[in-house]
């Protein structure tokens, strides 16, 4: 019985680990910021980008306006 918790707890603690990681590498890519034309077509801009820290900025005001609206 102690085997199998043992067991269980080692699966748990590598699938969180694995998780984690997964996240930390492909999901934490910061805040950026998607421009949407009236084509349909889009750019995205990175966070880090020179284009991204400009308007990012003035996508947070924006935000911010909107939701107090």
């Amino acid at each position: 019985m102690k085997r199998k918790v043992l067991r269980l707890a080692g699966f748990a603690s590598g699938v969180l680990a694995g998780t984690l990681a997964y996240r930390k590498l492909f999901g934490g890519r910061g805040e950026g910021i998607d421009v949407y034309f009236d084509d349909g077509s889009f750019v995205t801009f990175a966070a880090g980008s020179l284009e991204g820290e400009r308007l990012l900025p003035l996508a947070l005001q924006v935000l911010a306006v909107a939701r107090e609206a």
